[in-house]
């Protein structure tokens, strides 16, 4: 199909991946906490504007640049690692019943997701590695198969990212009605993120 081989697969493997905890999945679960659907669903958009510039950066081949300037590539990991560290701090240091601690507007949960998504710079490596796996040689079509897979990426967190706004509002809407329940998880998700941050700082 349009070059990509063993396309079921190809839709398993990536939803397997959607599954996987990361700072994504929790930025994503947090903007529904504090922004509601359009929170949640804003936050989506913005995991897969970040995932598809790092696709299209993986096809265009800057694996093989930062492969070549390493420093590069570490300065970003570093910087990811400190943008994930602070917001997983300025969570830990709200206080009860101060505003929260994802900005409010939808325009700011997309930008806070994206960069998020954006601050991990081995996606790359990943992608350029994933790829090929799924590229038939002999029926492959350049740029339009690999933004046929882009495409299907894209599909698919969306859908995740619906399902997952749906039920974390639905769920929201009855800890709400316990703020020390509410507060407590707040406090959790600043523990993931600063983790997360610390994790891809020792990870260089």
């Amino acid at each position: 199909m349009l070059g990509v081989t063993d396309y079921g697969t190809f839709v398993a493997t990536v939803v397997l991946f959607l599954f996987i905890p990361g700072p994504g999945n929790l930025a994503l679960v947090m903007s529904t906490g504090k922004g509601r659907i359009p929170g949640g669903l804003a936050a989506t958009f913005g995991v897969i504007a970040g995932d598809q510039v790092l696709m299209w950066c993986a096809v265009a081949g800057l694996a093989a640049l930062l492969s070549h300037y390493p420093a590069a590539f570490h300065a970003m990991q570093w910087v990811g690692a400190a943008y994930l560290a602070w917001l997983g701090v300025h969570m830990l240091r709200a206080k009860p019943g101060a505003g929260p601690a994802i900005n409010i507007r939808p325009r700011q949960y997309f930008r806070q997701a994206m960069v998020i998504t954006l601050m991990n710079p081995k996606a790359i490596l990943f992608y350029m590695a994933f790829f090929p796996l799924f590229v038939d040689p002999q029926t492959q079509q350049g740029l339009l198969t690999y933004a046929f897979m882009a495409a299907t990426i894209a599909a698919l967190t969306f859908l995740y990212g619906l399902s997952a706004t749906l039920l974390t509002h639905f769920l929201a809407e009855r800890i709400r009605a316990r703020p020390r329940v509410a507060q407590w998880l707040e406090r959790v998700a600043g523990v993931f993120l600063l983790g997360f941050g610390v994790k891809l700082a020792l990870s260089q």
